[in-house]
């Protein structure tokens, strides 16, 4: 195994951080003027908590794993995009993920000049280990994998994962950001086995919280200490952190969302699969269902009309002619299955 040093970029592992007034004092006192702020407008003149201390001690307990173990940003793309500038030398390292799969992750490869090579999955969606090995070389230093996968909703054998783990001298992103709506338990509970895996979540998805943009990430502590040295002073902001506390206070109402989900996405698979004009249903371990019809480009354009909108993954490799259709309520799943039962052939 690789050490952690040798892995990353030279000029991060030589960074001295920027420390913020935050950072070199947290805690209660009479008077702050230490950080150029306005005194007026309590408490949204006051800087975030640049390190995220409450929130993570909630995520921890939550998630039963130590604040250490903790990495907070923007969306879980703040942490898809330092972990390329962590690790990877512009216009000479590689990143290896999966096709079809998430988009940015090549999208932050192509912005901080990373070549992206791509690993196919078989017929059925499936990973295979030996996929990924064969497409890593001597300058590869990240693999991402998305588990459930998005596009295709199924669960990464984790068999597979595992191999890759093994195998691959350098780090390994699962992207776990729909592991809520699967059976398998998260990867994060394995990390103490295994100190180069970086495991992705969100408040986003089973959380019901897209619009505060906070992804988590879950790594050995040494990974962790180099994400918070390179992120940007206050990636937080204080109105996200406070709703997340209040958010992950709820944890019984989310539960109860996320079966409400599951029974309609049961509801929706099988209604689907009554459609003259679709063709395959894949299972899915996520809030989405994909969908396999005979012309989606016409299908899509026929749902715009009636004012549902689902994602076109035609373009996707191997999803031709593969529509991505989230579960939404009852009424709203409702009125797309009597929109689809309309569509003349």
């Amino acid at each position: 195994m690789k050490n952690l040093n040798h892995l990353l970029r030279p000029n991060i592992l030589s960074l001295k951080p920027y420390s913020s007034a935050r950072d070199e004092f947290h805690g209660e006192a009479s008077v702050f003027l230490d950080a150029n702020e306005n005194p007026y407008n309590h408490p949204y003149n006051r800087y975030p908590d640049p390190m995220q201390r409450e929130l993570k001690q909630r995520i921890s307990e939550v998630k039963d794993l130590a604040p250490e173990y903790i990495f907070v940003g923007n969306g879980s793309d703040e942490a898809i995009d330092l972990v390329m500038r962590a690790f990877c030398r512009p216009d000479m390292d590689h990143i290896v993920t999966i096709t079809p799969s998430y988009g940015m992750y090549e999208v932050a490869a192509h912005i901080n000049q990373v070549q992206c090579i791509k690993a196919p999955l078989s017929a059925d969606f499936q990973l295979s280990a030996d996929a990924v090995l064969d497409a890593v070389d001597a300058y590869t230093k990240v693999v991402y994998l998305c588990s459930p996968n998005n596009p295709t909703g199924n669960l990464l054998d984790r068999g597979e994962i595992y191999r890759i783990i093994k195998y691959f001298p350098g780090i390994v992103v699962v992207d776990e950001a729909y592991i809520d709506f699967a059976s398998a338990d998260s990867l994060a509970r394995q990390l103490l086995g295994f100190p180069r895996l970086i495991v992705l979540q969100t408040l986003s998805k089973a959380w019901g919280a897209a619009g505060i943009r906070l992804g988590m990430a879950f790594a050995s502590p040494q990974i962790i200490a180099v994400l918070n040295k390179i992120k940007y002073p206050y990636n937080v902001n204080r109105p996200a952190q406070e709703y997340a506390l209040n958010l992950l206070s709820r944890e019984e109402e989310m539960k109860e969302q996320l079966q409400r989900i599951l029974c309609e996405r049961s509801r929706v698979e099988e209604a689907l699969k009554s459609l003259p004009f679709v063709r395959h249903v894949y299972p899915s371990d996520a809030n989405f269902i994909l969908v396999r019809v005979d012309n989606a480009n016409e299908t899509y354009r026929y749902l715009v009309e009636q004012k549902v909108i689902v994602r076109n993954r035609h373009s996707v490799a191997l999803c031709q002619d593969c529509l991505r259709i989230t579960i939404g309520t009852s009424e709203e799943n409702h009125l797309l299955l009597h929109a689809l039962r309309g569509m003349r052939p």
